[in-house]
């Protein structure tokens, strides 16, 4: 008996619809579906909403720009009829997004943010940690935010004088309250974060690297001769003079290997791409060109099941769209209907995947 589950519904959702049209767009509309288009974008302000929504987050003007070729206005202004109606919409899109690509949706998404704990924090010790499909956020003893994603784990060791997290695995994302007696240093083995008061994001990766995403403010980064350990309660972690600063917009990714003589070098990063890199506070995760072989690394981060691939082209197909972490069933849903992808059950932790 074969194990090849078959979906034979999926919840048709206004997203997903908006999502289809993308994807159709992206590949190339036949007429019959530029009468299709145009008629569900007509049918309600809410489908057109939902068609923004997606567009949004996406910054290439092609999809869009072949909109407003499907739907031209009208030299005749008194005659324009259906297909006015039609360039509207399209020219209402165009002027309202800036950016559109290939689209697929796996599953409906979360009206908001639903972080599985959220935990006030009084104790100035502490060892926090969540499990794989887990995001927690804390709230520590000085008013910092605290957010784990999934399999993370970190130490917390608050003294008169320093504010110490210690990053064993995973990611982290760190509001720091203000207190400029008292710096927030983030640790992971030799590397060092530290602020007195702003915002970033800390991942240790899948090759050991630490990288680092300052969303809000300055943070200093360095490199140390050797691991720091336990720092003493109330001894501060001082960096050197030639740390290097990193602003808000900017990102650093430190090498395993770095050492403490190493130059570290901050670079700009798109606020669509930080919106990527922190797609996981929302519970989702968002895929812009990556293979899926790489997408499928991602998952996996959020889900005790195994993906196996079963032939190399298949891991070469480039994803792009954004779905609920931990949804494996809309994740294999949408493989099967975007990219002809079939998938075989082993048991109840490993799915294999391969092209049709």
């Amino acid at each position: 008996m074969s194990n090849v589950r078959e979906f034979q519904s999926v919840q048709s959702t206004r997203t997903e619809q908006a999502g289809v049209w993308i994807t159709k767009l992206d590949r190339g509309l036949t007429p019959e579906d530029e009468q299709a288009l145009g008629k569900w974008l007509s049918m309600s302000a809410e489908n057109r909403q939902e068609f923004l929504e997606i567009a949004k987050m996406w910054d290439s003007m092609d999809g869009l720009s072949r909109l407003a070729d499907i739907f031209p206005e009208p030299a005749d202004q008194a005659g324009r009829g259906a297909s006015s109606g039609n360039w509207k919409i399209a020219a209402s899109v165009l002027l309202a997004v800036g950016a559109v690509a290939m689209w697929f949706s796996a599953s409906e998404l979360p009206e908001a943010a639903t972080p599985s704990i959220v935990a006030e924090v009084d104790s100035n010790q502490n060892e926090y940690e969540t499990a794989i499909g887990e995001q927690s956020v804390f709230t520590l003893s000085d008013g910092t935010r605290l957010a784990l994603n999934t399999n993370s784990e970190v130490l917390v060791n608050f003294g008169s004088k320093n504010r110490l997290l210690t990053l064993i695995r995973g990611e982290i994302h760190v509001n720091v309250a203000h207190d400029p007696s008292r710096p927030l240093s983030v640790v992971v083995g030799d590397k060092v974060i530290q602020a007195v008061g702003t915002e970033f994001n800390v991942e240790i990766t899948s090759e050991q690297n630490v990288e680092l995403v300052v969303t809000e403010g300055v943070v200093t980064i360095g490199v140390f001769d050797a691991p720091i350990g336990d720092s003493p309660q109330g001894k501060p972690v001082l960096l050197q003079p030639s740390s290097t600063l990193v602003a808000a917009g900017q990102e650093v990714v430190i090498d395993s290997s770095a050492s403490g003589q190493e130059l570290i070098e901050a670079t700009e990063i798109k606020s669509e791409e930080i919106a990527v890199k922190l797609s996981w506070r929302e519970g989702n995760l968002i895929f812009r060109g990556e293979s899926l072989e790489e997408a499928m690394s991602e998952v996996g981060r959020y889900t005790e099941v195994e993906f196996v691939f079963l032939d190399e082209e298949s891991k070469k197909e480039r994803l792009t769209g954004f779905f609920k972490a931990g949804d494996v069933d809309g994740l294999l849903a949408a493989l099967r209907r975007s990219f002809n992808i079939s998938y075989e059950w082993v048991g109840e932790d490993k799915i294999l995947l391969s092209g049709q």
